[in-house]
């Protein structure tokens, strides 16, 4: 099969698809990106990350410059590629059920371009079983295609690194699928797993949950220390100093963003809800911000002070807002705050205030995501500051 693209990658200009896309393009893969964001296409032809990530501004001028990626919003750059790779994921409800509406959209709008011989490889988190319904779609599509599932492991903003250092779980219907996916990312890293399916889809769902409910842990002891007015980080650093068993504990804070919550429900849903743990840790972390509120109001006449809010993506040294909880901070104490200030100085908002102002014009400061350079600020004294990552070095009692 002579195709011009060795790689089409659909949803290519997000977190998960551009890192990918730069760097087999780099290894030498002609990539063509399909996306339906036009903003985001021209800004990146242009030479320009749409978000914040570390070291491939670089590789992104390198593969323009070498011509061995492109860009196109049109879906039929599909039928001109030997491997196509989703990076679509399935989302969960109102209901914290998975929602498939979108992902079985898409499919409908893409199957038409599938070709026989290609090899299809999903690439974002799924609900188990469904890299095995999308089979059976392109099957009754009359096609005969490998179909693979291997999902991306990277954390946000270090996918440069990890793409070459991490092993890659790879899975497939077919000893063609696991070979030809395995030569792809052989590109890319040397250690390559083989799983079934079924097991690589719960691989990538494990290890999400498991962080969340790492978070989850942490999060309940902090309550604990503060309902008991202790400074969680005196216990905190007791239990790690030297001591290789708690070497995983997580610092507390808001567990958020994109994946751990969705994924945690999705879990949830698919052991018919009988996920104790699992939905425990969404209680603990999805209540850390009204039990921030609940301690603030008991201090203070919340009605009569201006509530500053650091930070509004997700993580530390990111851009990305998407389920960060910092904006569930926002909502709960305009409910109860005389005002509300937000500010991060890696998010454009045109209602967001600089550092300088915010600190200047707050009564109560809450930390909310610990970006670095938050260390070196300088916050007067009679400042309330709620420091749950103990970025100040202060502790972290309310």
């Amino acid at each position: 099969m002579s195709k011009r693209n060795d790689v089409c990658i659909v949803g290519g200009c997000g977190h998960v698809g551009l890192p990918l896309a730069i760097m087999l393009s780099i290894a030498g893969k002609n990539v063509c990106v399909y996306d339906k964001n036009t903003a985001a296409i021209e800004m990146i032809q242009k030479g320009i990350m749409p978000f914040h990530e570390e070291g491939a501004q670089p590789l992104l001028e390198e593969a323009l410059k070498k011509r061995h990626i492109s860009f196109s919003e049109r879906p039929d750059v599909i039928s001109n590629s030997e491997t196509v790779i989703m990076i679509i994921g399935t989302p969960v409800d109102e209901h914290l059920n998975p929602e498939f509406g979108l992902f079985h959209e898409a499919m409908n709008e893409i199957i038409p371009y599938f070709c026989d011989g290609q090899l299809l490889i999903l690439r974002s988190t799924v609900y188990p079983g469904l890299t095995k319904r999308i089979c059976d779609w392109v099957t009754e599509a009359g096609k005969n295609m490998d179909i693979a599932f291997c999902p991306e492991r990277i954390l946000e903003g270090k996918a440069v690194e990890e793409l070459r250092s991490l092993p890659q779980i790879v899975s497939s219907f077919t000893e063609e699928g696991i070979q030809r996916s395995s030569e792809l990312f052989s590109l890319l890293t040397e250690d390559i797993i083989v799983v079934e399916p079924l097991e690589a889809e719960l691989s990538k769902l494990f290890t999400n949950v498991w962080r969340y409910i790492k978070f989850a842990v942490s999060n309940q002891f902090y309550t604990i220390a503060n309902d008991y007015q202790l400074d969680f980080y005196n216990i905190y650093n007791a239990m790690k100093y030297k001591y290789p068993r708690c070497s995983d504990f997580p610092q507390p804070g808001f567990a958020a963003g994109p994946c751990l919550f969705k994924d945690t429900m999705q879990l949830g849903a698919f052991s018919n809800n009988d996920f104790n743990l699992g939905h425990t840790a969404m209680l603990i972390n999805e209540g850390l911000p009204n039990y921030i509120c609940k301690l603030l109001k008991m201090q203070y006449d919340l009605s009569k002070q201006t509530v500053g809010i650091l930070g509004m993506a997700f993580k530390s040294e990111s851009d990305d807002i998407r389920e960060s909880l910092s904006y569930k901070v926002k909502k709960i104490f305009e409910l109860e705050a005389r005002k509300v200030l937000c500010s991060d100085s890696f998010v454009n908002a045109s209602n967001f205030v600089d550092e300088a102002t915010l600190i200047r014009e707050s009564n109560i400061i809450i930390i909310a995501t610990p970006h670095k350079h938050y260390k070196d600020l300088s916050i007067p004294k009679g400042k309330k500051v709620v420091d749950i990552w103990n970025l100040l070095g202060n502790g972290g009692r309310i």
